[in-house]
């Protein structure tokens, strides 16, 4: 990841509220993914990996469902396979919402509200690679088990 060191410090405070209270810490995952994808850095194996296994958390997250335990295990088999993926060209706008919105923050409610905003927001903005990433989930993954119920 390449940020400022400014930037690299607030993400700092923010990991610190989540890590130190159970009602910050549901948004933790999230908040992680977030701040990977919102600095992909450059290609190289290292972001090629980065990059894209926290898209597909993300879209795990948000299309699909993925309960907050099974985020490890969905982790887990993706990270075994993240040679087969390639680089995916940050979007030029990675959306308003930030870590700076995050620890802004008073409540542990406001934070995973911030943190969902954020997450939508960026999940938004790599919107040109939804369907590689959809994809990379089905086949590596076996994420269709983990979508969300559908509505009769």
């Amino acid at each position: 990841m390449e940020s400022s060191p400014g930037c690299w410090a607030v993400f700092g405070e923010v990991l610190a509220r989540e890590y130190s209270d159970p009602g910050y810490w549901a948004a933790h995952r999230t908040t992680v993914d977030c701040y990977a994808v919102q600095h992909p850095g450059k290609a190289s194996p290292q972001a090629i990996g980065s990059v894209s296994l926290h898209l597909m958390r993300l879209c795990a997250t948000l299309e699909r469902g993925l309960p907050a335990d099974a985020a490890p295990q969905v982790m887990g088999l993706l990270a075994k396979k993240k040679r087969a993926f390639r680089w995916l060209e940050p979007p030029v706008d990675l959306g308003p919402i930030t870590v700076l919105d995050v620890r802004a923050t008073v409540s542990a409610e406001e934070h995973r509200a911030a943190v969902k905003g954020w997450a939508e927001s960026l999940w938004n903005a790599w919107s040109n690679h939804h369907a590689q990433i959809r994809s990379w989930l089905d086949e590596y993954a076996l994420a269709p088990r983990w979508r969300a119920p559908q509505s009769s």
